[in-house]
């Protein structure tokens, strides 16, 4: 079993949850060091230390090998030093650090906005309301 957090559309009961949902054997509130971006239909997370204070909400998912491959191909992580949208890199949980596992992160937000929430779900809810 692979522990993946997830922040935006493969989380339980999102978009593109279904990518993922027959692999998931356990789902774990979790929240990490981090930004989000808003790229539109979707976020990217951009890693940053603890001292900035900015935190991401979203799922620890504990998947099984096929889940994986299922979300690399989804995400568009060939592997390490290959052209990739995503680097899938190793993370801690900010508030449990006996949870940690694989992320998607962007490098930096490629000019993208800033989403000023801690949650993609509660950023989408703001948005719809507007």
């Amino acid at each position: 079993m692979i522990p993946v957090f997830v922040y935006g559309t493969l989380l339980t009961g999102e978009s593109n949850h279904h990518v993922v949902a027959s692999y998931v054997r356990s789902v774990r509130p979790g929240v990490v060091h981090g930004s989000l971006y808003d790229v539109g239909a979707y976020p990217a997370l951009v890693q940053e230390h603890s001292a900035s204070g900015r935190m991401v909400e979203g799922e620890w998912l504990l998947v099984e090998d096929a889940g994986l491959i299922a979300m690399d191909e989804l995400e568009e992580y060939y592997g390490p030093g290959q052209s990739n949208d995503y680097e899938r890199v190793w993370i801690r949980d900010a508030a449990d650090e006996s949870l940690e596992g694989w992320v998607y992160v962007w490098a930096s937000s490629r000019g993208c906005p800033l989403i000023d929430k801690r949650s993609w779900r509660e950023h989408c809810s703001s948005r719809s309301r507007q």
